[in-house]
């Protein structure tokens, strides 16, 4: 893991892609993919800059439970490239835009990926009628700043100065302003009563580069996750210690079966 910790939202693995097909969204090429038949549809949301790859290890997995859809936003992946700043807001309308253009008239089961957790709940706050459940993995968050200031305020203060330039310095486009204003995003019960399963790493670094990656740092992690599933009525928080951030790649079983767990708990 880099000192850009933050960016663990934004980095992403260099996987094949698989060819994808294209669809045009608001007169940009989307690429996606659709494999998989069942009751239930699940849709794929990537981590930050990440495009399709970031579900390469769990995708051919989870369309052994369902109709599975991936895609690469605009300016991630082979889609249409972009120099802007998104909001999530903007993300969720292109999501939904998809989903029209795809012809998917089912609610969908939103699994998210790092800052993709951003999108999908937006996404399921938005659009309610639209989202059959919920499932977030290793997820960012906007209370991630505050988990280092409650350790040690000032020390913090100088370290997210730090990684924000960084971030900055280095490029992080698209959702670089969304993710840093670190405003409100929707919690339950904004989001509908539906199914919910957080899986985040409590994993502890041998040599932390910043406070958020410290033994403190990571018992916090755990317990805002476990807080907020638990404050939706059918939310289920899983903690792992055998991964980081990238759950998928680590412990792609892990996020396989519990996807299908997830979809057992949809009611008919």
């Amino acid at each position: 893991m880099t000192f850009r910790w933050l960016s663990l939202l934004l980095v992403f693995p260099l996987s094949a892609l698989a060819t994808p097909a294209m669809v045009k969204i608001k007169g940009y090429e989307v690429e996606y993919e659709i494999s998989g038949q069942g009751e239930h549809t699940i849709f794929l949301e990537a981590g930050g800059s990440a495009g399709m790859s970031d579900w390469d290890p769990v995708y051919q997995q989870l369309t052994q439970h369902a109709k599975v859809i991936r895609y690469s936003r605009i300016g991630n992946g082979n889609s249409a490239k972009l120099r802007k700043n998104y909001s999530s807001e903007e993300y969720a309308e292109e999501a939904m835009l998809l989903l029209d253009t795809l012809k998917i008239k089912e609610p969908v089961v939103y699994m998210a990926h790092s800052y993709g957790a951003y999108i999908a709940r937006t996404f399921a706050a938005t659009y309610p009628q639209k989202i059959a459940a919920l499932m977030l993995v290793e997820p960012a968050s906007e209370h991630d700043v505050d988990i280092m200031r409650e350790i040690d305020l000032a020390k913090a203060q100088k370290e997210i100065a730090q990684v924000q330039m960084d971030d900055l310095q280095n490029g992080m486009s698209n959702q670089y302003l969304d993710f840093w204003a670190k405003r409100p995003l929707p919690d339950s019960p904004q989001i509908p009563d539906i199914p919910v399963t957080v899986i985040a790493s409590i994993k502890k670094y041998d040599n932390p580069p910043v406070l958020f990656f410290s033994d403190a740092g990571r018992e916090k992690w755990g317990k805002l996750h476990s807080d907020w599933a638990k404050a939706f009525p059918q939310g289920k928080a899983v903690l792992t210690d055998k991964s980081y951030h990238y759950t998928q790649f680590e412990e792609p079983e892990l996020v396989v079966a519990e996807a299908a767990a997830l979809l057992g708990r949809i009611k008919r």
